[in-house]
């Protein structure tokens, strides 16, 4: 044939464009016979009004925000406050500036495990208005009843579950009360000295007092406006606060040692969520806290009762190339199945969210780009949960988004108000695909987002999510996975251990792989996970578990059957535990 070889030239695609269409299809499955079908992955549906979950969580003007206070708003949590053996829901609410709606309230769902929920938030104690931000989980008494600490712009509370059904305000008895206001937000429960009970750690965001801040401007200083828009000021701009650390005393008091454990001093970033894990496999608890517009924190654990900071030498701290980002969430987990706990973190627009892959001894590198993160940068995120969805074996990736400006909306459509969830299938290779609408209804939908609780509410084998939506009523995600995979769930009572199992490191292998997890207690964004962890086991029928307790014991159990959720007790192996099916 003569002619140009740039024009006649046949190529693949061009001799497709000539054949019918129906010999496309069978030319495509000749040529490329060995394209792996793609698998089933799981599909979400918003099922929160039918679960009755109605109630809308107020938190600032609808519109617009004059205040910071306003614009972070607040997690939720899922946890078994009445031990049935299934998860009921707590969700963080606000007030609006100059009033307080008659449904403004925290609020507490009993599960009535038939899918739906009961609003108990009077009957249990719990109604509350106020700038709530943060709670975390665990039993701080370790009478086997799980406790909650709040935090707030103002007093953060804790309250003593009684065991009947109702929680009981003890922040005074507790020495927990402050005099002054403070702008408390990250919260984790963690046994830092490893003597069986729970301390106490509280992040702070900064320092503000709505009677004299400034307001949404155009004047200089720039933190009271973007990109030409009024809006609330900060965090840049305004004074940092200093992070707490109590020590629980044993007999339902604790003592404020944020100085003589060097805590107080790591105040130079604007501290957000708080998560504690074992970063460094020493056996003690270290303590991440993700910061907004400043470097992160990392508090090593010096197993004297004393912290140091390491989280630029440690490479955790700002982005791989060095970039300050700004932090809002965070979630730990074994995104590459190599034993060790891997973190990510949320952030700011136009900023991706970080994965920072764990060598196992506390040194992290910024895997963002290689992992395939990098695409998704148009929203500010705020709650994530490293969560196998589909039960294939890897972690998959779920984020909440929402704006911070809300005033934006009405003159850039780049930064709407409500946005979509943002979701990242594991691909098995280290890397990750992002999925929209495929993968259900509940993840394209567009909302003001900002915790995110990660757990089994219906108890059929495969992890929902429950989020905050500001100045909406929450959204419950029931997850609706592929039907072939298989799982296995623990759930771990200590007892030389704090009774909740805080701090306890699981490893289960399956089918030639091995994952790691550790039971959290505060994470996502300001929010608590249910405490059973759930690992998806894939093909593999069978798992052999070792759990390294907060106290160091190590126990091992092989050839476990999936499709359960075992209870195993400290020192005395499997035990009949609560009710699952």
């Amino acid at each position: 044939m003569i002619g140009n070889k740039k024009t006649d030239r046949w190529t693949r695609r061009r001799l497709l464009r000539t054949l019918p269409i129906v010999l496309i299809h069978d030319t495509l499955r000749a040529a490329l016979p060995t394209l792996k079908p793609v698998e089933p992955f799981s599909r979400f549906v918003d099922v929160a009004r039918s679960a009755g979950l109605t109630e809308t969580m107020v938190y600032g003007e609808p519109d617009s925000f004059t205040y910071i206070v306003e614009s972070m708003a607040a997690g939720c949590a899922f946890f078994d406050y009445d031990n049935d053996g299934w998860m009921d829901i707590f969700i963080l609410g606000g007030r609006r500036l100059k009033d307080t709606p008659a449904n403004a309230s925290n609020r507490l769902y009993k599960n009535n495990r038939d899918g739906t929920f009961s609003d108990v938030s009077a009957k249990a104690g719990l109604l509350d208005t106020g700038w709530a931000q943060g709670v975390c989980v665990g039993d701080y008494n370790n009478d086997g009843f799980e406790d909650l600490f709040l935090t707030y712009y103002g007093q953060n509370r804790l309250y003593r579950n009684n065991g009947d059904g109702t929680f009981t305000d003890v922040t005074g008895n507790a020495g927990l009360l402050h005099p002054a206001t403070r702008y408390s937000t990250g919260c984790t429960f963690l046994d830092y000295n490893r003597d069986g009970l729970l301390d106490l750690f509280v992040a702070n965001y900064l320092e503000i007092d709505l009677a004299t801040a400034p307001k949404p401007s155009l004047a200089v200083p720039s933190f009271c406006n973007y990109r030409g828009v009024p809006v609330s000021c900060g965090p840049v701009g305004l004074p940092k606060a200093k992070n707490y650390l109590y020590r629980n005393n044993g007999d339902g008091t604790f003592t404020d040692v944020s100085n003589e454990s060097g805590v107080a001093g790591f105040r130079g970033s604007y501290g957000l969520t708080a998560v504690s894990f074992d970063a460094d496999e020493d056996g003690w608890p270290d303590i991440f806290v993700a910061c907004d517009s400043t470097p992160s924190l990392l508090l090593m654990n010096n197993r004297d009762g004393t912290f140091r900071e390491e989280g630029l030498s440690r490479s955790i701290a700002v982005a791989g190339d060095g970039q300050v980002m700004g932090g809002m969430g965070a979630a730990v987990g074994d995104y590459n199945l190599d034993g060790h706990t891997d973190l990510v973190k949320t952030h700011y627009y136009n900023q991706a969210t970080g994965l920072y892959r764990n060598d196992g001894k506390g040194n992290f590198d910024d895997v963002t780009i290689q992992a395939g993160l990098n695409r998704e940068t148009r929203f500010v995120s705020f709650g994530a949960g490293l969560v196998d969805f589909d039960n294939d074996g890897y972690p998959d990736l779920l984020v909440t988004t929402g704006t911070v400006y809300p005033e934006l909306d009405r003159v850039n459509p780049k930064f709407p108000s409500r946005s979509p969830r943002i979701l990242f299938r594991n691909r098995g290779d280290g890397t990750f695909v992002q999925l929209g609408a495929e993968a259900g209804p509940g993840i394209d939908a567009p909302h003001c987002s900002r915790g995110a609780a990660f757990g089994d509410f219906d108890n059929d084998g495969d992890m929902d999510v429950l989020i905050m939506n500001v100045n909406e009523p929450p959204t419950l995600l029931r997850n609706d996975a592929p039907p072939n995979n298989h799982w296995i769930k623990i759930r771990l009572e200590g007892t030389r251990s704090n009774r909740s199992a805080i701090g306890a490191r699981v490893l289960v292998r399956y089918g030639g792989k091995v994952q790691v997890q550790e039971v959290l207690s505060g994470c996502s964004f300001l929010s608590s996970n249910d405490p059973r962890l759930h690992f998806g086991l894939g093909t593999a029928a069978t798992a052999d578990i070792e759990i390294h307790w907060p106290l160091g014991a190590i126990e091992k159990y092989a050839g476990i059957a999936g499709g359960q959720l075992i209870t195993i007790r400290e020192g005395q192996g499997i035990v009949k535990g609560r009710p699952f099916r």
